[in-house]
């Protein structure tokens, strides 16, 4: 199974706002210059994180985004399921003639229960554990984007 670019961005971008120092906005920008996505792209995401409780988004001169919860409240598995379509097939009577006997949906149904309990082991925080490795390696490359 591979995650959309959506919700691969949507996990980098909370871990991106996990990272910084704690009270410290971002910006929208700022986020698309560390992964290299379009905009339009991301303020998608970003307003579906903010929808979910996942991210808060302050308005106004001094405003930006910002994690909604604390990174250890927020379960890898639960940002999946809001952020994923998790339906792998479109079982559907009137296209399938073998619908009534297959099992596939059930077999890929419990895969993808399975894909998730195994995320839902896992919390933001665990993400970022190593903090000052990760932001050594994201931040050195442009020192100028972290000085604001």
């Amino acid at each position: 199974m591979q995650l959309t670019s959506f919700t691969d961005y949507g996990l980098r971008a909370l871990i991106y706002m996990a990272s910084l120092p704690e009270g410290r906005m971002t910006s929208i920008s700022e986020v698309t210059d560390v992964y290299g996505v379009s905009r339009n792209h991301m303020v998608k995401i970003i307003n579906q994180l903010s929808r979910a409780g996942y991210v808060t988004a302050v308005r106004g001169k001094n405003g930006g985004i910002r994690l909604g919860k604390p990174a250890s409240a927020i379960r890898i598995g639960d940002v999946v399921r809001e952020l994923e379509p998790l339906s792998l097939v479109n079982c559907s009577s009137e296209f399938c003639h073998i619908t009534p006997a297959c099992r596939l949906k059930q077999a890929l149904s419990k895969a993808v229960q399975s894909f998730l309990t195994e995320l839902d082991n896992y919390t933001l925080a665990d993400l970022v554990k190593r903090i000052n490795r990760f932001i050594n390696y994201c931040w050195w490359s442009d020192e100028n984007l972290h000085q604001r």
